[in-house]
């Protein structure tokens, strides 16, 4: 599913989440969430865009004030569940509980309209696109968890980099995905965004700017924190040279963001994407 109107159309994203809460005693260090959700929504401001933050429920449970505020400021709250549990780690029965909790936390802290979804880790693959059946029956229109390429995580490289209609209900709107050397990754967010030398990543922005789809981004609190304690992150099974890269460039991604809107890319959230643009 494309659309030709939709090639200048960026949508960069927040993964809103507290890595500190999925290690042990990770509490002892600073909360840094609220003051890079705020530096997001500050350089969102300067350009007037608003966007999408794919929200974890423990994180509404904790900072509801936060909440209360980037939907203030007119951005789109979705749903990232309610514990970040890659989806093969849960049972269908466990990632809807999961799930049914995320929508609660978010529904109490003031978001009214839940339409979207991100898997953690974009985990959702052909092994358990069970979640499409789930994500229907919660009522969700549109989700974000596929990486159409191969990943040492998760990645499903069969389903293609376009929009597609999982149902009349629910559409899915896999990462963008580039090729650099022998590697498929999603150069338009997160850490490959921070480590990819600039011109690389302008080569793919042109390239792009001549497709139908739009470019997706992902990004996280600690993606911009350069005054965040180090400490070796979860999930990347202790790898110094893993963790380095998790800190690499934090400082330049907002004067790098800067050039994609300087070469006409607009933002808006998934749900102005869905209803105005794909018309779903």
């Amino acid at each position: 599913m494309t659309n030709s109107s939709s090639n200048k159309i960026y949508l960069f994203s927040i993964d809103l989440e507290d890595v500190r809460l999925w290690m042990p005693n990770g509490e002892k260090f600073k909360e840094r969430v609220c003051a890079n959700a705020h530096a997001y929504m500050k350089w969102l401001s300067k350009h007037n865009f608003t966007c999408t933050f794919f929200t974890v429920g423990e994180v509404a449970e904790k900072y509801p004030e936060l909440i209360k505020e980037i939907i203030a400021e007119g951005h789109e709250i979705a749903c990232h569940t309610n514990k970040h549990i890659p989806l093969d780690k849960q049972t269908p029965d466990a990632f809807k509980k999961d799930l049914e909790q995320n929508i609660t936390h978010l529904l109490k802290a003031g978001a009214t309209t839940l339409k979207g979804f991100r898997a953690p880790i974009f985990s959702l693959t052909e092994k358990t696109q069970w979640a499409f059946e789930i994500l229907e029956e919660l009522g969700f229109s549109y989700s974000s968890s596929v990486l159409p390429a191969k990943s040492p995580l998760y990645g499903w490289e069969e389903f293609g980099g376009a929009p597609k209609k999982i149902s009349n209900k629910l559409i899915e709107i896999p990462m963008t995905v580039g090729k650099v050397g022998p590697l498929t990754i999603p150069y338009g967010g997160g850490i490959y965004f921070r480590v990819l030398p600039p011109f690389l990543t302008a080569g793919k922005l042109k390239k792009h700017s001549t497709a139908n789809n739009p470019l997706l981004g992902y990004f996280h609190p600690y993606d911009i924190d350069t005054e965040q304690e180090h400490f070796m992150h979860p999930g990347i099974n202790n790898s110094k040279f893993y963790n380095m890269l998790m800190y690499y460039n934090r400082d330049k991604v907002f004067s790098r963001l800067d050039k994609i809107i300087d070469k006409g890319f607009k933002i808006c959230t998934y749900e102005n994407y869905c209803e105005n643009i794909l018309k779903v």
